[in-house]
């Protein structure tokens, strides 16, 4: 991706199709959204780069561009460091990829084509952060999103860092290396299970010791590898396994089938009154292959 660097800003090059509006409208489906506040037609964000807190508020300009405002003093002053900002930015908008080919296929979808209509130039929106991406699908387990943000703006607020900008908190996640400190009881006031306390604080102990990391599960080309590594950790199943390889990890085939929100757009899309069976989930969304992550992005959005 190509960026130019300005004096408190860099501009970032912007792929054909993205729309900044329908980015940010998925950014703030939850007004507890604790990781970064959207104001206006901007988005601010506290970034860890290394040891430093970058603070950015992010705006487009006629979406030919992107542009990184640095904050409160935080920009970056080596190279490297500004390089890793433009990384982390394009990961988390997905900006390296080419989606034209999953438009291609999706306006010929039965289940899709209203979908790229409605929010065109929407890009997987992902978190970089591989132990942010674990601890918030672990907190999502089997509660509702609102309860889930609440959780997770706990977790946050208890152990995360913040720079504070006009009056406000910005967090960032905390780091696997303080969790791993922990035990179940220091969080019991959390409103998490005992269990989910557990499974987070074993997730910083492996990523500490760097048995698990997300290099070496990028470096697993063939995705269902990097699946069956992320099941054998406990408090993983296939569920949270895809969804990290969706949103963290970009592996484009990763698919959380049994996922409750995609089952509920499939239903409604073909106006069934019933709950799709996970064979004609996979008869319907045959011709999803190799765009699986994608779709289901584009299919959560579909009733939002």
């Amino acid at each position: 991706m190509q960026w130019t660097e300005h004096n408190q800003s860099i501009d970032i090059e912007l792929p054909d199709i993205f729309n900044f509006k329908n980015n940010l409208d998925y950014l703030q489906r939850d007004p507890n959204e604790c990781m970064y506040e959207v104001i206006e037609n901007t988005v601010i964000k506290l970034i860890h780069i290394g040891d430093l807190q970058v603070l950015v508020q992010l705006s487009v300009n006629n979406e030919d561009c992107l542009t990184v405002h640095f904050l409160r003093g935080t920009a970056p002053k080596s190279a490297a460091d500004k390089a890793a900002v433009v990384q982390y930015i394009c990961e988390w908008f997905d900006l390296d990829r080419d989606i034209r080919p999953f438009y291609n296929m999706a306006s010929q979808d039965d289940l899709l084509k209203d979908a790229v209509k409605k929010v065109q130039g929407l890009r997987l929106i992902g978190i970089p952060d591989l132990f942010e991406a674990l601890c918030w699908a672990v907190l999502g387990q089997q509660i509702n999103l609102k309860f889930a943000y609440s959780l997770k703006r706990q977790f946050a607020e208890k152990y995360g860092e913040s720079i504070t900008y006009n009056d406000k908190k910005y967090w960032s996640f905390p780091s696997c290396e303080t969790i791993a400190e922990l035990n179940a009881e220091d969080m019991s006031d959390i409103k998490m299970t005992g269990r989910k306390s557990e499974y987070i604080i074993g997730l910083a102990k492996l990523m500490t010791t760097g048995e698990l990391s997300k290099d070496k599960l990028l470096k697993m080309s063939d995705f269902k590898r990097a699946e069956k590594e992320l099941t054998h950790i406990r408090g993983i199943g296939p569920w949270t396994a895809n969804y990290v390889l969706m949103r963290c990890l970009r592996f484009p085939a990763a698919f959380p089938i049994d996922d409750i929100g995609l089952i509920n757009s499939i239903k409604y899309q073909l106006n069934m009154d019933r709950k799709p069976t996970k064979q004609e989930i996979l008869n319907y969304t045959a011709g999803w292959k190799g765009w699986e992550s994608y779709a289901t992005f584009y299919m959560w959005r579909l009733r939002y």
